[in-house]
């Protein structure tokens, strides 16, 4: 076997196997607490300050407006329900026109009064206003600033800024936000409904982060395979990953297309222009009566867009009868996913040679897309992807991807050629009947260059345990040599409280008066006490074992005892002790709510609420849920590992002023976690100041793909040989 270390980069060089030859390739390939909960409105002043007027009188013609759609619309639903009753003819047509008509006028009768009622008041607000912007031009001798400072809108009256309200006076910026926000009802799904019945009355701005990303000089054309994709097909941070460092590099000008399975759950109105791309058979074996059997399987071909991203979707034909990625879930369904993800690996590649693709790398992630690399190096290069190299991201080594030889046949190739120690048999099975492969050996091998989710994981599957019976192939040199760690970003656009549509107010580290509605909203949504002054601490997790379940039920009870309120959101293989305490031990208290089950929707409302979030992994490659609860102003309390560390310094350890961001703790025991946590519940409590700047900087930290993008950037052309 040939070295796959930097000069194999360049020299664009793979291990070869004998399968090539036997296996058939088509002809054509075609985001200090400030105020109370819900604060009482200040007593009127005979001349109320005049942003705080405007944000009102901007609410109650926002309220005026809605009601008169709804009066629109209710004319169309007469309108068509006596349609409906001409097609049916005779009397039917006259009762529901009668019915319909009745209805409408009913409902006119009932809103129209509402509707005057607030144009009366929005024109005695109108007044003062005016009065209050003569006054100030006839002291200064100049025009009004309110309308001055006035950006230019089409749609409608103008928004004010939050810093014209905020300096109408103590509260007022609170008062204006919380205008239009839908109070939930405590014991409903509220996470599923608009959060708001206005657009917010301020102009609160986009936060810190987002900036555009530089262009760079090459283009290059980038594809991954995965079996993730945020937001249609997440099940943890790896679909998250994916999209987010997609859509950076296209904005740094590169050519990046996502190959996915096309799952029979994926939400289609998520599908961006959706359209079918072609039909190409795909090799897949099997083996019958102790030999390999070639034969394909019917493949379509469809691409779309989704969150901004060229996505190409790949499943078998509906004529071929395959049960493959069909169910209600993307993992878990009743197909054999070995097979599933081997066939996709071929699909992926056979779909790149048929349509004439030129790709200069080929992004794998995780173990299910690890055969791409095997077989594109044995079957596709140079011909017919004559310039692609490989890179693979690792993800989490918790799985990785065990496959029989004969199972391999699924991906139209022998398995037995890859089943040598240098290439991908798995070492535990040496002397089984049958020895197997492992595809995340696999992919390791035959990758250009390995990287993980951040530097301390790197670090812990080359040094220490965290690789397992994988670290002797890790630590081979020339696996060594192309292995190393990339931060992992969030994308900053997606999560930002400042323009979030899930939070019933929004907010920025320059004005954070919202996250404390957003907190009120989510404790009277869920039921709980609604108390400012409560630490809130936050876990929203998968609930398996590497996420410390021990530890976070132990965090449930300190909480308690620190008198502060604690939000669990998440399920898993081990959530049969969560369910039990939230049915029993703690159904219906003021100061718990334990969620088992996972919504993105519940997820924002929480973070936007949470003064704390935990994360105490076991052991964690990176961690999203740190970075996103960080950028809505929570501040982490996490246990030191992988990503984790890398991204949370502890407020005790900082050397330089503004570096600590959160809370850290190193062992895996109960005493460990009340270290870190004690101390963070007692600041918040004892110090409100200090928390409320600490939580302001969190918001403002940079979080995103920025950096990581451009490491990523850098490393594509290194693996192709470009400086």
């Amino acid at each position: 076997m040939r070295a796959m270390g930097l000069a194999a980069q360049q020299a664009g060089a793979g291990p070869r196997v004998a399968a090539r030859r036997a296996a058939p390739r088509l002809a054509q390939r075609p985001r200090p607490r400030a105020a109370p909960v819900r604060p009482a409105p200040a007593p009127a002043a005979p001349l109320p300050p005049m942003a705080e007027l405007a944000a009102q009188l901007e609410v109650l013609r926002r309220e005026n407006e809605l009601l008169k759609r709804e009066l629109e619309a209710l004319k169309e639903t007469g309108d068509g329900a006596q349609a409906q009753g001409a097609r049916r003819g005779g009397g039917g047509a006259e009762a529901a026109a009668a019915a319909a008509e009745a209805a409408a006028a009913a409902a006119a009768a009932a809103a129209a009064p509402a509707a005057d009622a607030l144009a009366a008041a929005a024109g005695a607000l109108a007044a003062p206003l005016k009065l209050a912007a003569g006054a100030f031009a006839a002291a200064t001798g100049t025009a009004a600033p309110a309308a001055a400072a006035a950006p230019a809108r089409r749609d409608g009256p103008r928004v004010p800024a939050a810093a014209e309200v905020a300096a109408a006076g103590p509260g007022a910026l609170t008062r204006a936000l919380e205008a239009g926000i839908a109070w939930p009802e405590p014991g409903t799904a509220f996470w599923e409904a608009p959060p708001r019945t206005a657009p917010l009355p301020v102009d609160i701005g986009r936060g810190s982060g987002g900036a555009a990303p530089p262009r760079d000089a090459r283009r290059l054309r980038v594809v991954h395979f995965t079996a993730e994709l945020a937001p249609i097909a997440k099940v943890g941070g790896l679909g998250d990953v994916v999209t987010g460092l997609a859509r950076v590099c296209l904005a740094r000008g590169h050519d990046v297309t996502v190959l996915l399975p096309y799952y029979e759950c994926l939400p289609q109105d998520s599908l961006e222009g959706l359209r079918h791309v072609m039909d190409l058979a795909v090799p897949k074996g099997r083996f019958w009566d102790g030999a390999m059997q070639n034969g394909t399987l019917e493949t379509s071909v469809f691409s779309a867009t989704v969150a901004g991203v060229p996505v190409v979707l790949l499943r078998p034909s509906a004529a071929s009868g395959s049960g493959l990625f069909k169910g209600g879930r993307i993992y878990g369904g009743g197909y054999n996913e070995t097979e599933a993800y081997l066939y996709f690996c071929r699909a992926g590649l056979e779909y790149l040679a048929a349509s004439g693709a030129t790709p200069d790398v080929l992004h794998l992630h995780e173990w299910q897309t690890c055969a791409a690399a095997m077989l594109y190096w044995e079957l596709y290069h140079p011909s017919p992807l004559p310039s692609a190299r490989v890179v693979l991201t690792i993800h989490n080594m918790d799985n990785t991807g065990e496959v029989r030889q004969d199972e391999f046949a699924a991906s139209g190739a022998d398995g037995a050629a890859f089943a040598t120690i240098d290439k991908a048999l798995d070492e535990r099975t040496i002397g089984h009947n049958p020895e197997r492969l492992n595809m995340m050996k696999g992919g390791i091998v035959y990758a250009n260059a390995v990287t993980t989710v951040s530097p301390s994981y790197a670090a812990e599957i080359l040094n220490g345990g965290a690789a397992g019976w994988l670290r002797g192939t890790l630590t081979r040199p020339e696996v060594r040599a192309k292995t190393r760690g990339i931060l992992n970003g969030i994308d900053a656009e997606e999560w930002n409280p400042a323009t979030d549509a899930r939070l019933p107010a929004n907010y920025t580290s320059e004005f954070p008066e919202g996250k404390a509605l957003c907190k009120a909203f989510l404790q009277r949504g869920l039921g709980l006490s609604e108390s400012p002054d409560k630490p809130l601490v936050a876990v929203v997790t998968r609930l398996v074992p590497q996420k410390g379940i021990h530890l976070i039920r132990a965090a449930l009870y300190r909480t308690l005892e620190r008198g502060g309120q604690f939000v669990l959101l998440g399920s898993g293989h081990c959530d049969g002790e969560f369910r039990r305490l939230a049915e029993h031990d703690f159904r219906g208290h003021p100061d718990v709510s334990l969620n088992i089950f996972y919504s993105e929707a519940l997820s924002r409302a929480i973070y936007g609420a949470a003064d704390v979030v935990l994360v105490p992994s076991m052991f964690e490659p990176c961690g999203l849920t740190q970075m996103i609860g960080m950028r809505y102003g929570a501040v982490p309390v996490v246990r030191r590992t992988g990503g984790l560390g890398d991204t949370v310094t502890d407020v005790a350890a900082a050397t330089e002023p503004g570096e600590g961001n959160g809370y850290v703790f190193d062992g895996t025991d109960e005493g460990s976690l009340f270290s870190a946590l004690d101390r963070a519940l007692s600041d918040f409590s004892s110090d409100p100041a200090t928390w409320a700047q600490l939580s302001r900087a969190n918001m403002a930290a940079e979080l995103s793909w920025g950096a990581a993008a451009a490491e990523y950037v850098g490393l594509y052309n290194a693996a192709v040989g470009v400086a």
